[in-house]
């Protein structure tokens, strides 16, 4: 790399804009909320878990043997990820009968799919 273009990159002082700086560190959020939410966005990076989720963004609740053949998985396999996704907040279950039945667990959960679909869908099409 040229030595112009590295002191370009690069910056002179610690701190260019302490007025700004300060509003951001006072807004960030602590560091257990930040291991959370990467623990969250781990398990949206496999692709059999994204399976799941989508299936239940498009169709709402369903049981872990209608889960598995969307999904593609094993209902062991989908089983394992739900209980995953459920100890996150991620996914919610409710029994019917013997049957527990699955569904995103809130709208955040929601919007994140429904952004992140898009932002994908976006630099696709």
């Amino acid at each position: 790399m040229p030595a112009a273009t590295a002191s370009v990159d690069g910056c002179d002082a610690r701190v260019v804009d302490a007025d700004r700086v300060e509003h951001v560190l006072q807004r960030l959020p602590d560091d257990a909320l930040v291991t959370e939410l990467a623990g969250v966005f781990g398990l949206l990076g496999d692709p059999s878990r994204l399976r799941l989720l989508t299936s239940l963004l498009e169709g709402g609740e369903l049981c872990v043997c209608d889960l598995a053949v969307t999904s593609g998985l094993s209902e062991s396999a989908t089983s394992h990820a739900l209980r995953l996704l459920r100890a996150h907040g991620v996914v919610q279950a409710r029994r019917a009968g013997r049957m527990m039945r699955y569904s995103l667990r809130d709208g955040h959960v929601r919007m994140l799919l429904d952004v992140a679909l898009e932002h994908v869908r976006h630099d696709h099409g």
